[in-house]
């Protein structure tokens, strides 16, 4: 039997040489494959922002307060539009505050809400990754059509809107 490096003529692993068969129905099939290449996307991207710095989460917080009215938005909003809970929200906005990538403050009409901003350092790094982040997402939506990939984008908000989370 060949060792675990073993891979087929496409360069992908050669599964039968591991003696396993998936058993998977198609719908199980298709859940697999997109949760396989969104974890294989995000740890591509954590190498791209790990040299400045930061994580994919983090990141993804710059975007969301680089495309928020002023820069800001509050720790509530941010945790909704990225699909994480409060308290990781607040863990990651303590390490970009920490980082000097945001700066985090009390909403003056009601110190119970916390309020995240984006520093110059913040935007200047998002501006950094830039390039090297579209490149990422270049390679992994290769030999796709513009078509293609419209027709992808709506079936995987399909498939959002069918999930308990919308």
């Amino acid at each position: 039997m060949r060792g675990k490096s073993e891979k087929s003529q496409s360069g992908k692993p050669d599964w039968s040489t591991y003696n396993y068969k998936s058993g998977l129905k198609l719908d199980e099939k298709v859940m697999v494959a997109l949760v396989k290449a969104s974890e294989v996307y995000k740890k591509d991207s954590d190498a791209i922002y790990k040299d400045y710095g930061m994580t994919f989460s983090q990141y993804n917080v710059l975007r969301v307060l680089n495309n928020s009215k002023n820069g800001q938005n509050t720790v509530t909003v941010a945790s909704k539009i990225m699909l994480v809970s409060g308290p990781n929200m607040t863990g990651i906005a303590k390490r970009l505050e920490k980082n000097g990538f945001i700066l985090r403050k009390h909403d003056p009409k009601d110190e119970r809400i916390t309020v995240l901003e984006i520093t110059p350092k913040g935007k200047r790094v998002l501006k950094n990754i830039k390039d090297a982040h579209y490149e990422n997402i270049s390679n992994y939506l290769r030999g796709f059509s513009d078509t293609e990939k419209e027709k992808l984008l709506e079936n995987l908000k399909q498939m959002f809107n069918n999930s308990s989370l919308k």
